[in-house]
């Protein structure tokens, strides 16, 4: 009788977990491990994506300003420092509200890397999304933009690549000219695309005299929205102190309408008359951090009437993220 063969297995290629696509839970994982999907590299996917960080840039330097470019500022730039310096042929990385054609992230021809902020997120980190948007945008050839992708769950934060001590700096534009080296003489086409792009923002300014707050401006009024880091009791109780006491707005014809909660942080807004600049406010909003350090140092329980305030408050608040 003829001998059976031995048979023999071909070694399958061994995948990151970025490199795994998405496929049907029920079906056979693509790593090769004979499990279906749900029960291998689909199970840290489904819990990546379920499982919301709620500050996701905490501990970075300025998040309340991330959280503000993400949420609430319609184009503006942030040069970002890495641990350990620049790779050689990547002269800067810059952060930026939003690319063109909505790309993650683009390698200019020149090797600099702009990192779009305000693009949807495959999983509940957007600061583990971002960073492997970051380290893919490093290593792409230069002219080229990069595509989104599930990140691994076990890869790096933002906090893991960016300098701990390095400055945060917003610059915010009127429009989205930072998305050409030379705007002046782009093509009819991106021309185009960018007055369709400037068009549809709206006018905002950054205070200079107090952290993270921004001006805009509407066709029926002006809003102050101003991102602050305190815990959420308390900046609503301290808040709702000075709102009962008549001494939360900013000047005659303003006032403190309620708040939005973005990416675990508390954003006062406030409507302001169509004729108030952003100038206008820097004054009475430094007065008003003033009034608001003083209620935060109160630790008194709320009289009836604050805990009215609060109830409005509360009532008027809007969840972002």
């Amino acid at each position: 009788m003829a001998k059976k063969r031995v048979q023999t297995k071909a070694k399958r290629p061994q995948l990151s977990d970025a490199e795994i696509p998405v496929v049907g839970a029920r079906e056979p994982c693509p790593c090769g491990s004979g499990r279906r999907y749900k029960a291998c590299h689909g199970r840290a996917a489904a819990q990546a994506v379920t499982e919301l960080v709620q500050r996701p840039f905490e501990g970075l330097p300025g998040e309340c300003d991330w959280v503000a470019l993400r949420e609430l500022v319609p184009a503006a730039t942030v040069e970002l420092p890495l641990k350990g310096g620049l790779p050689e042929g990547v002269p800067s990385v810059t952060l930026a509200t939003v690319l063109p054609m909505a790309w993650p992230a683009l390698r200019r021809d020149d090797g600099s890397v702009l990192i779009g902020l305000q693009n949807d997120t495959a999983s509940g980190d957007i600061s583990r999304d971002l960073a492997d948007t970051l380290q893919q945008a490093l290593a792409a050839q230069p002219g080229t933009p990069v595509q989104g992708r599930r990140a691994p769950a076990d890869g790096p934060r933002l906090q893991d690549l960016l300098d701990p001590e390095g400055a945060f700096e917003p610059v915010v534009h009127p429009g989205f000219e930072f998305w050409v080296p030379d705007a002046e003489n782009a093509t009819p086409e991106v021309t185009a695309s960018l007055e369709r792009a400037n068009a549809a923002a709206i006018p905002t300014v950054k205070l200079t005299g107090v952290d993270s707050a921004y001006w805009c401006e509407t066709p029926d009024k002006n809003h102050l929205r101003w991102v602050m880091p305190h815990p959420e009791e308390q900046l609503l109780d301290a808040l709702a102190r000075l709102h009962a006491a008549g001494r939360s707005s900013l000047g005659e014809g303003t006032r403190l309408v309620g708040s939005f909660r973005a990416h675990g942080l508390i954003v006062p807004v406030w409507d302001l008359p169509s004729g108030v600049g952003a100038e206008d406010v820097e004054k009475p909003a430094a007065e008003f951090a003033e009034r608001l350090a003083a209620a935060l140092a109160t630790d008194a329980p709320l009289t009836a009437d604050e805990r009215r305030a609060r109830g409005g408050l509360t009532n008027r608040q809007v969840t972002l993220s």
